[in-house]
Order: structure tokens, then sequence, then C-alpha cells
């Protein structure tokens, strides 16, 4: 059989240059979510298939790459005819499945609340395209046993930070935020059923893919009643939506506050509270006020845009309240996003555990950089001795010593042989950074 020098489909060999840039990525993301008390873990690769089929990752849990049984347990199941009993695990699709998880055996020994920094490949067998891998990077910080909004204050406080601090606020971008509870309030206000949520919401989600005709047009097709679709599409401003009105632009510490997303928060609320307000309306109305408190005391300690968007949906079955997506105008989908989610440590330990987080969209984050050229701020000085074929040894000598001095002062130091087409040497190296060449023959 011959072997095959290209990776498999999705997949990607990473080039020295992008390498560079991923590690001081991944450098700063340790630095910053350190500073905000975010603690590092990992865990594996391999998850339970009980763990990644529990109904929580809505279409993700069918792009999972199963992994068969081995051995006797394989053959025996093989024995069976039923294709589910051939596997027990499989690549983790994201990260917060396996930190809920860990979080449930690990409880005792953990500080509470929990502040989890986890970095790591995720797997998915999806289509590959731009910006969409089957292996990728993720970059998540969690917190687990903070039922207030203050997890969500430090954890979109953290994000902005990092963000700048590796320069992505030059891409302009910007936070949309909305709560799956007033999705819910949403959903029952046009008439539909609590079962209906996670089905209404699935087909809202493709909205940005299909626009609001082919949301209505696939909810007929499920069956629902025109009335009712029509009801919930009438709640969704679409001039807003589609010019993202709605940023807060308020500057740290600013005594002026800018309230767009604000009023397009009480302008949905009001749409949906009746007269007179019953108990849902009022549980409603303080889901309202702590998101707004939320967005304004971000925007009052930090300078970044947040849009309210009542069509987001995020497509994980596991948030609960607020969720987030980090938008930049040099992407048309998200670079990361996340949310609240304090139902799913309970489904491993049978008590509900308040929990949120958020993952940014690392492989993307990186393509754009790659794109445009992407320096690396205060890099060293990259050097290439060069020389030629047949040195004396002496001489050879002192040119690794002085390779040597020249790294002790922090400069990389490349010392390879002169090739025999030095220009095409030097572009490679120029290509991945090298800006001073030394070349040493034997008459010089």
């Amino acid at each position: 059989m011959q072997m095959v020098k290209t990776p498999v489909n999705g997949m990607k060999d990473i080039e020295p240059r992008e390498m560079e840039i991923r590690q001081y990525i991944l450098s700063k993301i340790r630095e910053v979510y350190g500073r905000f008390g975010f603690t590092e873990i990992e865990t594996p690769n391999i998850e339970h298939i009980e763990n990644l089929l529990s109904d929580q990752g809505w279409d993700n849990e069918k792009l999972i790459f199963k992994i068969l049984k081995r051995g006797e347990k394989l053959d025996k199941a093989a024995e069976s005819g039923n294709v589910n009993d051939l596997v027990d695990s499989g690549l983790r699709y994201d990260l917060t499945v396996p930190l809920c998880r860990f979080y449930s055996n690990n409880k005792d020994k953990l500080t509470m609340p929990f502040k989890a920094m986890q970095i790591g490949n995720v797997y998915r067998a999806d289509r590959p395209q731009k910006g969409r891998f089957r292996q990728f990077c993720q970059c998540d910080i969690d917190i687990l046993g903070e039922a207030t909004n203050l997890g969500e204050i430090e954890t979109l406080l953290a994000t902005s930070t990092l963000l700048k601090e590796i320069q992505f606020d030059k891409y302009n971008f910007s936070f949309d935020i909305n709560d799956r509870r007033i999705l819910r309030a949403m959903v029952m206000y046009a008439g539909f059923s609590d079962e209906d949520f996670e089905s209404v919401c699935i087909t809202l989600d493709k909205l940005d893919k299909v626009g609001f005709d082919g949301v209505k047009k696939e909810l007929l097709a499920k069956g629902y009643d025109e009335s009712k679709i029509d009801k919930f599409n009438s709640l969704f401003d679409k001039g807003e939506i589609s010019n993202n009105v709605g940023a807060s632009t308020a500057s740290p510490n600013s005594s002026v506050e800018v309230c767009e997303p604000v009023a397009a928060i009480r302008n949905l609320q009001n749409k949906i509270v009746g007269e007179p307000a019953s108990d849902i309306d009022a549980e409603l109305m303080n889901i309202c006020n702590n998101l707004i408190e939320i967005i304004e005391t971000v925007t009052k300690n930090i300078d970044v845009k947040i849009n309210f968007n009542p069509t987001l949906v995020r497509g994980m079955g596991y948030y609960t309240g607020p969720i987030f997506e980090i938008k930049s105008e040099k992407f048309s989908g998200s670079v990361g996003g996340g949310g609240r989610y304090d139902k799913m440590v309970g489904k491993f330990m049978g008590a509900d555990t308040p929990a949120l987080g958020i993952s940014i969209g690392f492989e993307r984050i990186i393509g754009i950089y790659l794109d445009d050229n992407f320096v690396i701020p205060g890099s060293v000085k990259k050097i290439a001795y060069l020389i030629e074929k047949g040195m004396e040894i002496d001489k050879k000598s002192d040119i690794i010593k002085n390779a040597l001095e020249e790294r002790k002062k922090g400069n990389i130091v490349y010392v390879a042989e002169l090739a025999k087409n030095k220009k095409f040497q030097c572009e490679k190296l120029e290509a991945i950074g090298y800006s001073e060449f030394k070349t040493f023959t034997n008459n010089s």
C-alpha cells in the first residue's frame, strides 16, 4: 500500500511561521487569563461515548469521530449486529463536556468558584472550509460555582483584555449577547409549546445563512402554524439586526452612558410583557435587568462594543442563560463564543452547579493573522549563519562560538551549510522572519 503524503481531509500540517504565531498567542492566552485567576487543566482527547451523546451538543453530536472497541470486546460486539455496540468512546467535539466530567470527579479538591483554563484540540467530522477544520484548537475559560452575573462580567472582561493585548482590536471586534431565557419567552409569546423550543431555536440558528424568509420556510416545513411563525418573527427588528445596531460605545470610566443595547432589550421586553404583568413577565424583567447590568458593567470598565442580538442562539443545547459571540470585520462568522450552562454538571453529579464559559476562535484568529502578515511584537533578532562547505575545523568552531554568544543575548541564530542556490536559501529564511544573513567562506 502506497503511503500518502498529504494530511487527512479536514486536518492540516502547521508550518514554522504559523507555529511561531500560534505559540505567541498561546503564551498571551496563558498570561492574560492567568492574571484573571484562571488555572490551567487538561482533559483527555478521548471521552466516554455516553457523555458525548447526551443530547447537549445538538448537531455536533452527529459529527463525533467514534472509536471502536478493541480486541475481544470488538469481536463480541460485531456478533450482535448492532452498530452502536461497536463503540465505547469518541474524540471530544468541545472542551465543555470533558470539563464538567472533570469537575464532578474532582470537586472536593478544587477552589470554589473554580476558574478553569483549557487549551486543546477538539474534533468534528464537519465539512472542511475556510476557518473550519476537523481537528482544531480550542482555548476556553470557564467559571463553575458562580451563580451571579459576576461570572459573565469577569469572563467578558478577561476575553476583551486578551483580544486587546494580542492587537485584535484593530479588527474592530465586538460581542453579540442574548439570553436563552429571553429566547424561550419569545417562543412562548408566539404561541409555540415548551417542547417546540429547541426545534425553533435550531432553525433560528440558521438565520445568518438563510435569512428570515428561510427561517419561516423551514418552520413551515416542520409543520408549525404560520400565524405563530409570523408573530415570532414580528419580535425582531430586521433593520436593527441587519445593521448591527445596538453597539455600546461607552469608554472606560465614562460618565456618559451610550445605551443603545439597553434600549433594544427594553423594547423587546415591552413587546412581550402583558397587561397586567404576570409572574412570568416579572421573571423576564429580572432576566433583562441582569443582561443590562452585565453590559453596563463591562462597557464602563473596558472600551468594547456589546450588541444585543435577540436572534443569537449558539449551537449547543446545554446553554441555560446569557450567551455571547465574538464578531470581527475580518471574518463573516463568529471568532468565539460561549454562555451559561447551569444544568450540565448536574448530568454527572445529580445536582446542578452554576457554570459558564467562553471559547475564542483560535484557528480563525490565527488565519486572520496569517493573511495579514502579523508580526509578533518585540520579536528578537533572527540571524542566519551560512557556512561554506569544507570549512576548516578551527574556523568553523570560531563561527559556532560567535553564534552561541549571539544566542546568549537572546537572539535566534540559524546555523547551516551554505546552499548552492544562496538566493533561494535566503528567501526561504526571510519567509520565516530572518532579517540578517552572515556568509562565511573559506577565503573570508
